[in-house]
């Protein structure tokens, strides 16, 4: 169901706004407008302009709570003004700034040192004083790192040749870490031939004493010094956020509403009479929110409230507000998914639950398999409130029914009497047709009277809609709706060995609304007393008219035909749980239970997906697609609801 809306507008002295919102609009749920575009024969009408003070320092106070530990106990935050609240965030920010800049001076030496550390690391086997060579005259050093294959090279055909002294430091998997040394006067060409074999150089700072093993107790004693400055800074840091829990939330929830409330001020509009400016809001609230608000305000001098009934002098659309029964309620998520029903139109949420759950157990009919559709979804809602397995929860109702409907349990059809039939076995004969599977007729016949209420819902839409094509000459309107319920007549006559109307009834009940649609866009130019009734191509009219007609009779045709595979999905739920039942050897009595587990479970999770899937292509292209347009716009509450 669709909540009746009202328009409101509300108005006050400009500088009472926030009492307003703060007192009044923050209880009730209101889809705001914006005034000006609302307003538009309002004389003297400008926008609210104002530079939102509290935006900066709310930003301030949800990054000072997001640093607040998450394992926390919750708090119920105690009420402060707004002048508190930014004086906390203010003393907050500026000893947090503090804090974060000495943490950045110490983080940023810990990361040097840690640098010059994992410099220094892959030296470790040379057992030399680094100041030492670091400081060399006449020979030159140079750290670095070949890989294996050149080092082989490297050692077997160069190094005996040249001027060099090669020291191994380490080694792993990919490289070889040496130092080498070289005479100052042959440096440039002994480095040369170092580089063709791909050595790679490292430079190491002249920071360091003693030999790299003691460089890195050194290095490691600094940094972990530096670490626990770090770690002490942090501890502060979080014990001064925890002593201004309270207030910090406070603060931040009083900033949030006051934000909040500032930017409704984009959708108001000022006027100005004699020397007073008054602000105007507009927007729409539910019958039962206004009736309230306007008690509420009813005595408030300084705060005026107009409801405007007729829709019809208002410029926007009134947005949409579903409202269900909590049964029917998570099949809204699948009419959110094709659109939202306009304002005056009906809400199909009630007609999906019914049509998807009823239709689903028709197609999976299994009183085990139902059993754990309806027990595991309603465990799944009633924890992770999943609207998809309160649906399931409800098509596994069904489904049960359905399975004592059809005798089976979990595969096996020797338990239970079947309270109706078995769908692989039951057949009916039909005239004309001869023998055919039951659930067969029964489920067409079910599409049919579907496709009528469709055809009935439509009228209605298109009546509130005030189009008079789609109510009397559409193929889903009366026109349509006349044809296609005498063509269900005549044929369930038939079937059923009733006589059939006589010859000149036939005609009057097919040929006069087939008539009606072709002729359709003059016929609706009569009623809306246009100038020209037919159109200037009268060839093109009658040939496009003919196809159209075709078209029409087809799509009646292959709609009927198209619910054929809600009994088709029944058969084969049968028939595959007769060969998992098979497969295990329960024709033997002796079934491997193993088998029969593992079996339902994969023709419960395979199958419950795809007839999950047709059943709702059924509720889009069959039902939705005669009568529901899907136009409407959510209704996005300013606020909160108390």
């Amino acid at each position: 169901m669709i909540e009746k809306m009202k328009f409101l507008s509300i108005t006050g002295p400009k500088e009472d706004i926030d009492r307003v919102i703060d007192t009044y609009l923050s209880k009730y749920e209101i889809h705001l407008e914006n005034a000006l575009s609302e307003l538009k024969t309002v004389k003297d009408l400008r926008p609210y302009i104002e530079i939102n003070p509290y935006r900066d320092t709310y930003q301030r106070a949800a990054e000072l709570v997001g640093l607040l530990p998450a394992t926390a106990p919750k708090t119920t935050a105690a009420a402060v003004s707004i002048e508190e609240a930014i004086d906390t965030i203010d003393k907050l920010d500026t000893t947090m700034k503090e804090l974060m800049e000495k943490e950045t001076v110490l983080t940023g030496e810990r990361d040097s040192l840690q640098e010059s550390l994992d410099k220094v690391v892959p030296f470790t086997g040379l057992n030399y004083d680094l100041s030492s060579i670091l400081h060399f005259k006449y020979i030159k050093f140079r750290f670095g790192r070949i890989s294996h294959e050149y080092y082989k090279k490297f050692e077997s055909y160069v190094y005996d040749s040249i001027d060099t002294v090669l020291y191994k430091c380490r080694e792993d998997e990919e490289y070889v870490w040496v130092v080498y040394f070289v005479p100052e006067t042959i440096s440039n060409q002994i480095d040369a031939i170092y580089s063709s074999m791909h050595f790679e150089r490292f430079f190491l700072p002249d920071e360091y004493e003693g030999t790299p093993l003691d460089a890195i107790h050194t290095l490691e004693d600094k940094i972990s010094s530096l670490q626990a400055d770090i770690d002490a800074i942090h501890r502060q840091m979080a014990d001064v956020l925890d002593r201004q829990r309270d207030k910090l939330l406070a603060s931040h929830d009083k900033l949030s509403t006051f934000s909040t409330n500032f930017n409704v001020r984009k959708l108001a509009a000022c006027t100005k009479q004699n020397v007073n400016t008054f602000y105007i809001l507009c927007g729409w609230m539910s019958e039962k929110d206004a009736k309230a608000f306007q008690k509420e305000i009813s005595n408030d001098e300084k705060t005026f409230c107009i409801v405007e009934d007729d829709h019809n002098n208002i410029i926007s659309r009134p947005p949409t507000k579903l409202h269900n029964p909590k049964l029917f309620k998570p099949f809204e998520m699948f009419i959110q998914m094709y659109g939202l029903p306009a304002y005056n139109e009906i809400d199909p949420t009630m007609l999906i639950g019914i049509t998807y759950s009823f239709l689903f157990g028709f197609m999976f009919g299994d009183v085990g398999q139902g059993l754990c559709l309806l027990l595991g979804g309603f465990l799944l809602y009633r924890f992770k409130k999943m609207n998809l397995a309160a649906i399931i929860s409800c098509c596994g109702f069904f489904s049960t029914i359905f399975g004592f409907m059809f005798g089976s349990v979990f595969g096996f059809e020797d338990i239970i009497d079947a309270v109706w039939l078995r769908p692989m076995e039951h057949m009916t004969n039909l005239p004309f047709i001869g023998k055919l599977n039951t659930v067969f007729i029964v489920a067409v016949s079910i599409g049919m009277g579907i496709i009528l209420l469709t055809m009935v819902l439509n009228i209605i839409n298109s009546l509130r809609d005030h189009d008079p094509e789609k109510t009397w000459f559409d193929t889903n309107g009366v026109a349509g709706l006349v044809f296609y319920a005498s063509l269900v007549l005549t044929i369930v006559l038939y079937m059923t060995g009733n006589p059939v109307p006589a010859t000149v009834l036939l005609v009057i009940m097919f040929g006069i609304p087939l008539l009606v649609m072709f002729f359709k866009e003059p016929l609706t130019h009569i009623l809306e007393k246009k100038a020209q009734i037919m159109p200037a191509g009268k060839g093109m009219f009658v040939v496009q008219g003919f196809f159209e007609l075709f078209e029409v009779l087809l799509s009646y045709f292959s709609n009927t035909l198209s619910f054929v595979r809600v009994g088709a999905f029944a058969v084969s739920h049968a028939a595959m749980m007769e060969v998992v039942l098979m497969l295990s050897g329960a024709e033997a009595g002796n079934p491997n239970w193993a088998i029969v587990v593992l079996g339902n479970l994969f023709v419960c999770g395979m199958e419950g997906l795809i007839v999950g899937i047709q059943v709702l292509r059924l509720e889009y292209y069959e039902l939705f697609s005669r009568f529901y347009r899907g136009t409407g716009r959510a209704f996005k509450p300013y606020g909160k609801t108390n």
